[in-house]
């Protein structure tokens, strides 16, 4: 089984920025950054600053021909993702394999449409508490990469060669028996503290007890179960209680990504969340009062 050498990561933000530092004090030159335009100078300008420490990581632009990499990080907002993808094809190679770390259910889909299915594996990162501002990013707490096929009643070599370069970095992961599932219980835990906290202002603190906000959060959560067992997926409130102890131990000061966006005035991924929500509960006829009043609450703070 070849080990993975290369690694190019699409997206510099609070994730990028920080499974790239891990990856790069394994191996300086194992990993680096693709960007455009004025974000590909502002990288290799600036670089990334990661709890303190400068990170000068080589960043390609989309037109480099060099040699294609092992595997293609894609760790975007939805808005960037169809940029990100053409952005990225001349890192794809025969045998490269693509993780998208990205929030939401079909991200997985777009890549795999355009570079095919055969090359993406599906993932998601949980626990994470990483906070952005410029090329700066604080963590406390890293988390876990969930990754792996859809279904995973063995590990496949493709996912083994992931797993070992994980190892090799200090990155935490998991390969749950089923990816479809899991990727649902992560929307579901964004759909709730993302949204919550982009419109209370409020970081992970107010959720950690109970709270008026801590009910908000609950309430959009459970439009989600509702939705996905109509779409085939069994979500229970027991999941909901399995998010408790990930959301414990987040830094009490910490913030949702969404609230970081509300307050660097950047376009969230309501859209993706409770876009998403309205969507699907008008295809199987759900109702998801919580998720259209948040949808409009979000975009009345963007327009703002």
């Amino acid at each position: 089984m070849p080990a993975i050498r290369k690694v190019s990561i699409i997206g510099a933000g609070a994730l990028g920025a920080a499974y790239g530092a891990l990856l790069f004090d394994m191996d300086r030159d194992c990993v680096s950054f693709v960007a455009a335009g004025e974000r590909f100078e502002r990288l290799r300008r600036e670089g990334v600053i990661v709890n303190g420490r400068h990170y000068a990581i080589p960043v390609l632009a989309p037109e480099d021909t060099s040699l294609p990499a092992d595997l293609v990080i894609v760790a975007v907002k939805n808005h960037h993702l169809d940029a990100a993808i053409g952005e990225m094809k001349n890192r794809v190679g025969r045998d490269t394999i693509i993780l998208s770390l990205m929030n939401g259910i079909d991200s997985e889909e777009r890549i795999g449409a355009v570079y095919g299915m055969d090359k993406v594996l599906y993932a998601l990162t949980m626990g994470i508490d990483a906070l952005r501002e410029g090329n700066r990013v604080i963590y406390t707490t890293q988390g876990r990469i969930f990754f792996g096929e859809a279904k995973n009643p063995a590990v496949t070599e493709r996912v083994a060669r992931v797993q070992a370069l994980f190892d090799r970095a200090g990155i935490a992961w998991e390969t749950p028996p089923d990816m479809l599932r899991t990727l649902w219980w992560k929307f579901m835990a964004n759909v709730g503290i993302n949204q919550a906290s982009a419109v209370l202002r409020a970081p992970y603190s107010a959720f950690q007890a109970p709270s008026e906000a801590r009910d908000l959060m609950l309430s959009s959560m459970r439009e989600v179960i509702a939705v996905a067992e109509k779409a085939g997926v069994s979500l229970t409130e027991e999941d909901i209680e399995a998010f408790d102890p990930i959301l414990a131990r987040l830094s009490p000061e910490g913030k949702t990504s969404m609230l970081q966006d509300v307050e660097a005035r950047r376009k969230t991924e309501v859209e993706m969340f409770a876009g998403t929500m309205i969507a699907l509960g008008e295809k199987y006829g759900v109702a998801v009062p919580v998720n259209r009043r948040l949808f409009e609450a979000i975009r009345d703070i963007e327009k703002a």
